[in-house]
């Protein structure tokens, strides 16, 4: 009996019920255009979670047992894995490369041919320009300090050239060839020890020429265009200056040879001069005409105002006549 009215139970309250598809079908019923329409179509929090949560999450690759197993691809992993080891021992530092230079040794090319010169040297690809080595403004040309044993060719425009502090040992006559426009060469501190006697000559515009600190024993001819010759401290002696070398300069104006191992002064002097420099030589002697004009008395040489001298075993007081005509007495042994 009791099981009897808990079934008639249970089929009141389903019957009592909505149909299963009851909401579906009361949507299905609106006007799908009515738009205005808030529909309650709300779900739960957690369902649209989970559903962000499958979209957004990366899809990994993986290979298959095929792929991962080609020893052609597990090959090609290794020569990538010795590349990226190797390179870094590829590298030199600093300090290697400052061990490996050596002295730039150029080799010349159309030398002083008057185009602009192209240097070869051992670390040059192909031609290293002289004005890339060396630095060029206008018509000056500084090559200072560079380690260079000769002297490169120079662009045909040049008027001051400057090599110092480098390991030249020599100078040829074509170094300079056809450089017409050269005022000034500058060689001080390197090694040399000969020079052409022609290497200047041919040089019409040149008036000033450097070369202290050098192992010259003697002096080249220089043009009658001179108007400064600096030699000191070098290896001359008196037979290595040309005679009467500079009696043709016209221009020259200052001669310094100190430090060398002259043992007269190199006369006739041009009156043009004003600074004659030889001290720390050899010189021993001085004769009345060396400065002055035994035969006029009246002559005077204004323009003579420094003579050096100290550091030579001549005695200036002896030979008073000799520099009577000086507009000061010149510096050394009066005793």
């Amino acid at each position: 009996m009791v099981m009897l009215v808990w079934g008639l139970l249970v089929l009141s309250v389903a019957a009592a019920s909505p149909p299963r598809y009851a909401r579906q079908a009361e949507l299905d019923n609106y006007d799908s255009n009515n738009y205005d329409v808030d529909l309650d179509l709300s779900v739960d929090n957690q369902d649209v979670y989970d559903y962000y949560n499958e979209v957004d999450e990366p899809q990994i690759d993986t290979l298959n047992p095929d792929e991962d197993s080609d020893p052609s691809h597990s090959a090609y992993i290794e020569e990538e894995e010795e590349e990226v080891v190797q390179k870094p021992e590829q590298r030199w530092t600093v300090e290697d490369r400052e061990d490996t230079e050596v002295p730039i040794t150029p080799l010349l090319i159309q030398s002083g041919s008057g185009e602009s010169g192209t240097l070869m040297g051992p670390n040059a690809q192909g031609g290293m320009s002289t004005c890339v080595l060396c630095i060029c403004l206008v018509g000056s040309v500084y090559c200072d300090d560079l380690r260079l044993d000769r002297v490169p060719p120079l662009p045909k425009e040049t008027t001051h050239f400057y090599a110092r502090y480098n390991k030249i040992a020599k100078i040829s006559k074509s170094d300079f060839t056809n450089l017409n426009k050269l005022k000034k060469i500058d060689l001080t501190s390197n090694a040399i020890s000969k020079i052409d006697d022609d290497a200047f000559f041919g040089l019409p515009a040149l008036d000033e020429v450097i070369l202290r600190e050098n192992n010259i024993r003697q002096l080249p001819a220089l043009p009658p265009s001179m108007t400064l010759i600096d030699a000191c401290h070098n290896q001359l002696s008196s037979t290595g200056i040309h005679r009467e070398a500079f009696k043709d300069m016209p221009g020259l104006l200052y001669l310094y040879l100190t430090d060398n191992n002259i043992d007269h002064i190199p006369v006739p002097l041009p009156h043009s001069l004003r600074s004659l420099h030889l001290q720390n030589n050899n010189v021993q002697m001085m004769h009345d005409d060396t400065f002055c004009n035994p035969h006029d008395l009246n002559y005077i040489r204004n323009a003579l105002e420094d003579v050096r001298l100290d550091g030579n075993p001549v005695n200036l007081s002896r030979t008073p006549q000799a520099f009577i005509c000086l507009p000061r007495i010149p510096v050394g042994n009066l005793i």
